[in-house]
């Protein structure tokens, strides 16, 4: 994979060989101020992201589809959201959302992201930029479509510590290095002179999220930053994730699929279905008893890998129904009333620090029914 790369470090006579390796050091200087306590979804003057009522829209030929439907929720600093879901919920939409990466046929129809008290949607583009990365960093799972296939790592990884602090090409270069070793890339130096596609996808995701630490951001959001590494290299790069957020009073809003990475990295988490928040709890309470009938679903699927069948999801005829008159999970929901068929149910506080969007959330939170 790399062999282009190590042709070119032996034809460069200033290259410095292979260095040993260094314990790791902290990405700044020291720490900020310390974390406050955990917001929910009815906002907090001391949150560090707030988003309210978001809504975004898909064009398309026969009109507009909604694919975020009212999504609030809230992060405070030094701590961590975990968002799961089905795939097609709009997990990614509203982390792009939230860092004005949607370009058309996607819209954002209403609500406000807020950052430190400042209104993402309203700012230009020029603003958005010196926050992405310096402030609010990204990770996704598509490694490649974030690396530039005809400049080599070291290049790319120099202009991201450049561009929001003054370094030389020898300071960058170092930074760049000692990175690498933090996400547990063997021989930086060498990497450093590789293109893109002499790094396998594994290795160009760790370099993706070590572009995301450069700057030690308040925010780092991953959207399954993992995906496509083994298991050993993922734990990894979450402990590392998680170090951050702990030394460094960052905070963390990480989507995945996976449950068991969520209750081992997160604090708090917040289920999405069909462009919604459905739930919202913190992590022990979440996993010891979920109430929206999608969160107790999507817990026994998660489970249903040992054999047990019995805690599938039931299939949709073709879709899950988005901004309509009536609650979207209806159609697969064992506790469906009629009245969810012509109503929908909003997202309300059902305990402290916790939210559930469903009619019967009494219900089902004591105990009284249980589903068919």
């Amino acid at each position: 994979m790399v062999d282009g790369a190590l042709s070119r470090a032996r034809a460069r006579p200033d290259h410095p060989g292979l260095r040993p390796r260094r314990r790791r050091v902290p990405l700044l200087p020291g720490p900020r101020e310390p974390p406050v306590s955990a917001a929910g979804c009815g906002g907090s003057a001391d949150a560090l992201l707030e988003v309210r009522d978001l809504e975004v829209e898909y064009a398309r030929g026969t009109g507009a589809v909604r694919v975020l439907d009212g999504v609030s929720l809230t992060i405070s600093p030094g701590e961590s959201l975990g968002v799961v879901g089905e795939s097609g919920v709009g997990k990614t939409v509203l982390v792009r959302a939230i860092l004005g990466l949607l370009d058309p046929p996607w819209r954002v129809v209403s609500g406000t992201v807020s950052y430190r008290g400042l209104n993402l949607l309203a700012q230009p583009e020029a603003a958005l930029r010196q926050l992405r990365g310096r402030d609010i960093a990204l990770t996704t799972h598509e490694p490649r479509k974030h690396l530039n296939p005809v400049a080599t790592i070291g290049d790319q990884m120099a202009r991201v510590d450049q561009a929001h602090r003054r370094a030389s090409r020898t300071e960058a270069r170092a930074r760049a290095i000692e990175l690498l070793r933090l996400v547990g890339i063997p021989d930086p130096e060498l990497r450093l002179l590789a293109y893109p596609h002499e790094l396998s996808g594994g290795m160009c995701q760790r370099v993706v999220i070590a572009m995301a630490l450069a700057h030690s951001p308040r925010l780092l959001m991953g959207d399954e930053p993992t995906a496509g590494l083994d298991v050993t290299i993922s734990l990894q790069i979450l402990d590392l994730m998680r170090d951050l957020v702990r030394d460094f009073h960052s905070s963390l809003l990480l989507v995945s699929r996976d449950l068991g990475v969520v209750a081992h990295y997160c604090q708090r988490v917040a289920v999405m279905y069909a462009g919604q928040i459905v739930e919202v709890a913190d992590v022990p309470t979440f996993f010891a008893g979920a109430i929206h009938p999608y969160s107790r679903r999507l817990l026994r699927a998660a489970a249903a890998a040992t054999g047990d069948r019995r805690g599938t999801l039931s299939s949709v005829g073709s879709r899950a129904e988005r901004g309509g008159a009536s609650c979207p999970y209806a159609p697969r929901c064992p506790f469906c009333l009629e009245r969810c068929t012509r109503e929908a149910p909003s997202l309300d506080p059902v305990a402290p620090a916790r939210w559930v969007r469903c009619f019967r959330h009494a219900e089902i939170a004591a105990g009284l029914q249980e589903a068919p």
